[in-house]
């Protein structure tokens, strides 16, 4: 079973549950899992790898790859 109709399935008998505890079980499970997942993800860079973000940002700065703020909110208005 591929991990989408794991899902489905797995959403399926969720929402059969009538067990308010189970419920509560699983929204912590999730959420610990969640948690931990972006501790993971979140790791410290080392000095090199920070150097090289820093330097690509400036370079992106330099040749007008950014976008301000302000113009980001106005796109982001108009998707609605």
């Amino acid at each position: 079973m591929d991990l989408e109709a794991r899902k489905i399935s797995f959403v399926q008998e969720f929402l059969r549950l009538q067990s308010e505890e189970i419920v509560i079980h699983l929204e912590n499970l999730l959420h610990k899992q969640k948690v931990e997942l972006l501790d993971q993800e979140m790791k410290s860079m080392n000095i090199e790898q920070f150097n090289k973000e820093i330097d690509q940002s400036l370079d992106d700065a330099k040749n007008a790859r950014i976008i301000s703020a302000k113009d980001l909110k106005s796109k982001i208005q108009k998707w609605g």
